[in-house]
């Protein structure tokens, strides 16, 4: 991974919102009016940005913005206003189940004709496919398992324990070589992207910020420790079988060792996974907060609304045979040896 503690540079600004933001950030300008956080498309690309950008500050932050914006009163106002929109949406567009197990069942099955994402990429992809999944993909996968570790103070005993355990693998297993974006930034590699963090949040598609952004929006809010837990948990179910096909995909298209290493890794060890943030940390939680059972039902069905956005979008353009991202990838590229 290139310059793995370098700040990425703030992104192109996607509207009023996220060009507001960005100039509070530098201290150009003042952050934007109630009126048009209200106004703004919630699920479209200047919201999900300027959503996006106020959630990087608990991450990496931006170079040239100051550490200390983290905790800006004014920009966190904001964020709030930004975040309960996008909260709102969710919870009407989403939710499905109110009960655990309701939820899990529709993603613990696999449709025998399923026409994903994974599957496109298994039967049909192309390598610039590949590379643009990859791309769009990093904006997560670069800092895999982090969002999900705000909730570890959260939680205790039995679910608290279990949710460790997933994220101590997800992290290595105490080998730097081992820490899964580590892995996909080798994946980025063979694929002949850029590695640096952040480097294609100009590139994704608002689709894309909206899977980052619920992830961190969860981990961030304690009062949705259970939504958390239950996009997790749907992660991790439904990560091995993706990443069988991926995998397939990788060795189809030839996109080298590294990337159907990334992804030969995920099916072992969301196997396992998945047995454990069901039985341990759902149930866990369960036991001794009861009353969470309709907020983990929530982050399931909100994870399953995000991804089925992300990959409509993504078939759509692939389909049309138009590229996915704002700026399309060079076509030009050499394995590394």
């Amino acid at each position: 991974m290139e310059h793995p503690c370098e700040e990425p540079r703030l992104p192109a600004p996607r509207g009023p919102l996220s060009s507001a933001v960005e100039d509070h950030l530098r201290g150009t300008g003042p952050l934007p009016p109630d009126e048009e956080v209200a106004a703004a498309p919630v699920y479209g690309d200047d919201l999900q940005l300027a959503l996006y950008l106020c959630y990087e500050l608990h991450y990496r932050g931006f170079a040239g913005v100051a550490a200390d914006r983290e905790w800006d009163p004014e920009l966190l106002r904001v964020r709030a206003a930004l975040e309960d929109r996008f909260l709102t949406a969710l919870r009407a567009d989403a939710r499905r189940h109110d009960d655990v197990d309701e939820a899990l069942a529709g993603i613990l099955v696999e449709p025998v004709d399923g026409t994903g994402v994974s599957h496109f990429l298994r039967d049909k992809g192309e390598l610039w496919h590949v590379r643009e999944y990859a791309a769009q993909r990093s904006l997560y996968h670069l800092k895999e398992a982090d969002p999900h570790a705000w909730v570890l103070p959260r939680l205790w005993g039995r679910a608290k324990a279990a949710m460790a355990a997933v994220e101590f693998d997800e992290y290595g297993g105490g080998r730097a070589d081992r820490v899964h974006a580590r892995l996909f930034a080798d994946l980025m590699t063979d694929l002949g992207l850029d590695t640096a963090y952040g480097r294609y949040l100009d590139a994704a598609c608002a689709e894309l910020l909206v899977t980052v952004n619920l992830m961190s929006l969860f981990g961030l809010r304690r009062s949705l420790r259970g939504a958390l837990v239950g996009h997790f948990a749907t992660v991790e179910i439904t990560s091995s079988p993706g990443s069988r096909r991926l995998a397939e995909a990788m060795r189809r298209t030839g996109a080298g060792p590294a990337a159907e290493y990334f992804y030969d890794e995920h099916v072992e060890a969301d196997a396992v996974h998945e047995q454990v943030v069901r039985h341990e940390v759902v149930a866990g939680l369960l036991e001794v907060e009861p009353h969470l059972a309709a907020d983990i039902a929530f982050g399931v069905d909100a994870t399953v609304f995000a991804e089925d956005r992300l990959g409509e979008r993504l078939l759509a353009d692939w389909g049309a045979g138009r590229s996915s991202l704002r700026t399309p990838l060079s076509q030009e590229f050499a394995h590394a040896s």
